[in-house]
């Protein structure tokens, strides 16, 4: 009997031994539904052997749960540490991302400047001005042309038939009041100093003999051939030095008719239209000279234009990147007939010599008063690089930074602002030197 339970329990176990691997080999391929059919197919074979199958299954159980809860606990924790590592990364990308803006957000940029030195500015022609309020005016825009100021210019002519021969000055010279241009030679001068030297021979003799021994009219004719005839070789041409050395001589070998002609104002020379030898007529125009640190320049305007104007009433004469300005000194009364137009002349200063005679302009006058603002000649506002208006103030002596401004209007030459107080320090000349020397530096220019 006790054979008899013995021999299907080892049959039992001999027999399920191959299934055991099989079922690891199996499970580890997870085929789980061919394990419960051998493993029914087993117990319903041998009733008797059902506690080595018990054990073997409680084995396989264990063996099942340890490897299901070993590969969870992997799967698990594998997957916590991508969810971690993901975290992290986005934590990480979320930071530079917090500090990518940071940088290049505004609220995180530090105001830059630029530092010139004196030598710098004055090269650059930079100038510094405290905003003011200023009182504004409309504005009439017209062409123009620069002239001559007629008050400041002088023409150089001969009064009698003459020759020249030298020429002491040339065009586009600059000569000063008095100075020598050119020497002439007439036979009328000629003989008027031959008179000259016998009337002044006969005056000398007969007011060294006195009244009391030469008759009264003897006195008076010696005494007005003298005079007339110093006063027709001045009338010729001669000057008063000219004419003492002359007379100082008393050499009749002297009066050969030579004569000069001084320029009579400080100026340049615009024309010298002759040559040596020429034989020139009284009237002839040998030199034109002007004073060319102030001009005119001449704007048509309509009718209804020109009555809205006052004389001394400003204006800017604009040509290329040059503005300068000037005063309305003239109205013409006259219309012109062909263009239907009215002149208006304005007297500007010219430094540098920047503008000549013929030169076509573009002419702003102040018109009516518009009140007061805060304004800035057109220049002084820049573009920055995100394109906001801005301007450059001076923090202390030589130390500049933009400052961000919005522009309301413009008015002629001006740009009306806001967004900066009264009194601050602002480049209004050499702004664009400023910008390029931030802008080599590197600067970003943010002002919000």
């Amino acid at each position: 009997m006790k054979q008899h339970i013995i021999y299907p329990a080892l049959l039992a176990l001999i027999l399920a031994a191959p299934i055991g691997a099989s079922e690891e080999h199996d499970h580890g391929h997870d085929e789980k539904p061919a394990h419960k059919e051998n493993h029914t197919d087993n117990h319903a074979a041998d009733p008797d052997g059902h506690h080595g199958e018990h054990e073997h299954d409680s084995h396989d159980a264990e063996h099942d749960g340890h490897e299901e809860e070993s590969h969870g606990d992997e799967h698990g924790h594998g997957h916590g540490e991508h969810e971690a590592h993901e975290n992290e990364q986005g934590d990480e990308h979320g930071g530079h991302e917090k500090s990518h803006g940071d940088e290049h957000g505004h609220g995180g940029h530090e105001e830059s400047g630029v530092e010139l030195t004196r030598e710098q500015m004055a090269t650059a022609g930079i100038i510094v001005t405290p905003l003011r309020q200023q009182t504004l005016h409309a504005v009439i825009s017209a062409p123009g042309e620069v002239m001559f100021d007629a008050y400041r210019a002088s023409k150089i002519t001969p009064r009698i038939s003459a020759q020249i021969v030298t020429r002491h000055a040339r065009l586009s010279d600059h000569v000063e009041r008095g100075q020598l241009l050119v020497t002439l030679s007439s036979v009328a001068m000629a003989e008027a100093q031959g008179e000259l030297l016998i009337s002044n021979r006969e005056w000398q003799r007969v007011k060294k003999l006195g009244r009391k021994v030469v008759s009264a009219k003897r006195y008076a004719e010696a005494q007005i051939n003298r005079q007339q005839a110093e006063a027709r070789v001045l009338a010729y041409g001669m000057s008063k030095p000219q004419v003492a050395i002359l007379l100082s001589t008393d050499d009749p070998a002297q009066a050969i008719g030579r004569f000069d002609l001084y320029a009579l104002q400080g100026g340049t020379v615009t024309s010298d239209d002759f040559i040596l030898g020429e034989l020139i007529e009284p009237g002839r125009v040998l030199f034109n000279i002007t004073d060319e640190s102030a001009l005119w320049v001449e704007a048509r305007l309509t009718p209804e234009d020109a009555h809205r104007i006052d004389k001394n009433t400003g204006a800017t004469v604009r040509i290329g990147n040059t503005s300068l300005r000037g005063k309305v000194v003239q109205t013409h009364h006259a219309i012109d007939e062909i263009t239907r137009t009215q002149a208006v002349r304005i007297a500007i200063k010219n430094p540098g010599d920047r503008l000549h005679p013929g030169m076509f302009v573009d002419v702003s006058i102040d018109a009516e008063s518009q009140g007061e603002a805060l304004a800035l000649p057109l220049d002084a506002v820049v573009r920055s690089a995100d394109g906001d208006w801005q301007v450059f103030v001076e923090k202390k002596t030589g130390h500049f930074e933009a400052k961000e401004v919005t522009v309301l209007r413009s008015t002629g030459e001006q740009l009306v602002i806001d967004g900066i107080a009264p009194g601050t320090r602002v480049v209004t000349a050499g702004t664009f030197f400023v910008q390029s020397e931030l802008a080599k530096g590197g600067f970003e220019i943010h002002n919000h």
